[in-house]
């Protein structure tokens, strides 16, 4: 697996060079920087059965190392030369992960084969967030103007809300550059022609808009047995039970905000107000202690939609199906599983994948999850949740060996004034970007309740 993103910076040592490495090493420690790691879990695509607990509870642990490692890397600030934070932070930091791989190594080799190209995944490098800041929105001159150091993201006018600098979290983002008018982003939204066997319904499950505020830090699909496995916080509707110890018989027996009885769980990160105002979590995990400040916003409405294939008819979902869509690390990662989909009512054609939306007066922000509708008839589950669904091919249907299910369509919008700040919950080093957005779901639909969705999709009808 290649390592991703900038690699660190390395001392000249030659004397003649002085002046232009100093120069380096200035611009190098003011940039906003971040612990860039191999992404272990997205590599897994085999773990026998009865290893997954075990390896699940390890990756778990990889994730709080570089969280920590992050957190060093923050508090050495702009002081923190390449020769501090190689010695201090990023060979401490290899050496814990190369610990923790040799024990999933291990539990995975007492059933299978070791894992290839296992000892290249320890080590890690800084990557900097270097991105050119945009013009400000409402900017008469078009120049690109750069935040200062300690800079949160722009108001719509181009100041940022209040003068204040996102209660100090500037080099932990969102930046300027994150930011972009919606208005100025051209169309950009194509659907697949429906072709005659296309499965043309939808079905709704009406689940409230979290107003239990059911929220915490724990991600049952990725880190099961884990608290405050995400780190950060995430939203819930439907299943009133779900956190990281819930087990599949936990989710059937649960109560549920939908009004159909749909037991399912949906999650996805919350938004947070970056008004300088704390949040009852601002100590907390998931929270401040991991850099997700401000007030989380309830969202102003949920829609969570089903809707069939453009080429078939859909089979199916199997109960306790795990998806996940989009990719929380991917600042880090790269953007091969991003799905992140950010746009504003009243602009819904044009979407981003790397930016948030600077929305006019009158017009919601708005997160669109388009969950993969390929199923590959077998699991419910896979070792890196991704390979056992995909999406369809451009031309709507599936790729071999798999098959269409409904596809799940999360639609959150949040009403955000013109001028406020606001950020999606991360992990620490993912620098609150709005490309690592990401939703999840657990399918606890009872039989009979998934039947008559797949035969209201099938037969073109609106149900819900």
């Amino acid at each position: 697996m290649a390592v991703g993103g900038g690699a660190l910076l390395m001392t000249d040592n030659n004397a003649s060079a002085g002046s232009a490495n100093a120069t380096r090493q200035d611009a190098w420690a003011q940039a906003p920087k971040t612990i860039n790691c191999p992404d272990v879990a997205a590599g897994l695509s085999s773990v026998p059965q009865q290893s997954r607990p075990t390896v699940d509870h390890e990756l778990a642990q990889l994730d709080s190392q570089v969280a920590d490692a992050y957190g060093q890397l923050a508090a050495g600030g702009a002081k923190a030369g390449q020769d501090w934070v190689r010695t201090r932070v990023l060979e401490p930091l290899s050496s814990q992960r190369r610990r923790t791989l040799d024990r999933i190594a291990a539990e995975i080799y007492r059933a299978s084969n070791r894992p290839d190209g296992w000892d290249s995944l320890a080590s890690c490098t800084v990557k900097r967030d270097d991105v050119a800041p945009l013009a400000a929105p409402g900017s008469s001159t078009g120049t690109p103007t750069a935040p200062a150091p300690d800079a949160s993201a722009p108001a719509a006018g181009g100041q940022a809300s209040g003068g204040q600098a996102a209660a100090g979290q500037g080099q932990n983002g969102p930046r300027r550059s994150d930011f972009v008018d919606i208005r100025t982003v051209r169309p950009n939204v194509a659907n697949p022609r429906l072709q005659s066997n296309a499965s043309r319904g939808t079905f709704r499950s009406r689940c409230g808009r979290n107003e239990n505020k059911h929220f915490n830090p724990d991600n049952v699909i990725v880190a099961p047995g884990v608290s405050n496995g995400a780190h950060h916080m995430h939203d819930y509707v439907g299943n009133l039970e779900t956190d990281a110890f819930a087990t599949n018989d936990d989710l059937a027996a649960a109560g549920t905000t939908c009004t159909n009885g749909d037991r399912s769980t949906h999650y996805w990160p919350v938004l947070r107000l970056r008004n300088g105002k704390n949040e009852a979590d601002a100590n907390l995990p998931g929270g401040g202690q991991d850099g997700n400040v401000g007030r989380i916003l309830q969202p102003a409405s949920v829609q969570l939609t089903f809707r069939g294939s453009p080429v078939s008819k859909v089979t199916a979902m199997p109960k306790f199906l795990r998806i996940i869509t989009g990719d929380a690390k991917a600042f880090t990662n790269g953007t091969a599983n991003a799905n992140a989909s950010w746009s504003c009512t009243g602009f819904e054609n044009r979407q981003l994948k790397d930016k948030y939306p600077l929305c006019p007066r009158g017009s919601n922000v708005v997160r669109t999850f388009k969950f993969q509708s390929c199923w590959d008839g077998k699991n419910t589950d896979s070792a890196n949740h991704r390979t056992h669904v995909t999406f369809a091919r451009a031309d709507g249907s599936c790729p071999q060996g798999f098959r269409a299910i409904p596809q799940l369509v999360q639609r959150i919008t949040y009403s955000v004034s013109p001028g406020s700040v606001f950020a999606v919950d991360s992990f620490p080093e993912q620098l609150h970007k709005p490309v690592t957005d990401h939703g999840d779901f657990i399918n606890v639909m009872s039989n009979s309740l998934m039947r008559n969705a797949v035969s209201c999709i099938n037969n073109g009808r609106r149900c819900g």
